[in-house]
């Protein structure tokens, strides 16, 4: 019973790493990354919401939104 426990507990650390996806509004001003799509930070993007590598966002200047800390 201790070992399953124990490979459980791994096999979830192992599977919620941080998302390597996340999503953008792609205006010209937008400066923050958000891991949903339905996030209420989202909810005022006039222009197209996109998927990218969160690296990319990254490197970009985006952060994280103010809803998902």
């Amino acid at each position: 019973m201790k070992m399953l426990s124990l490979l459980l507990f791994f096999f979830t650390n192992i599977t919620c790493k941080e998302n390597t996806s996340v999503y953008i509004c792609n205006s010209p001003g937008a400066k923050k990354y958000h891991y949903t799509s339905s996030c209420r930070g989202l909810s005022n993007c006039t222009y197209k919401i996109i998927k990218m590598d969160i690296e990319k966002a990254k490197k970009d200047g985006k952060t994280l939104c103010g809803w998902e800390k």
